[in-house]
């Protein structure tokens, strides 16, 4: 079940699963930054191709999901120990309403997903009203 958080700026970016009791799945380490004009998420995926990579945005967060799948060989191996992480990878982000959605671009090299999310311009909340 997503579960919304509230539009807390100090919230921005927390991971929507954290402290969540769902079950343990495989996940990828993510970088998250800010400059004046725009927040940057970078996300480890390494042996993950382009296509295998999925980014949405619905009702304020963010979703980064991938699949790395393991391939079979023909040969049978007996393995001593497997470390890698295989199956569906899904982190999610709450974004509020000071991200421009329209405007968010993502680049991938190298293994390293970088999402680069322009903080929206804030509304006029003052007006002048002129007396008559």
């Amino acid at each position: 079940m997503l579960v919304k958080l509230s539009k807390d700026p100090m919230k921005l970016f927390e991971d929507i699963w954290t402290g969540s009791q769902l079950p343990a799945a495989p996940e990828f380490k993510v970088d998250v930054s800010e400059d004046d004009a725009e927040f940057h998420i970078e996300a480890e995926l390494p042996g993950i191709a382009k296509e295998q990579i999925g980014l949405n945005i619905e009702d304020d967060v963010l979703t980064i999901k991938a699949e790395r799948k393991q391939v079979a060989e023909e040969s049978k191996k007996e393995y001593h120990r497997i470390e890698r992480s295989y199956g569906t990878f899904s982190r999610s982000f709450n974004l509020g309403e000071i991200i421009d959605q329209d405007t968010i671009q993502a680049d991938f090299e190298a293994g390293v997903l970088h999402i680069t999310l322009p903080k929206a311009r804030p509304a006029v909340k003052t007006k002048e009203i002129s007396i008559n």
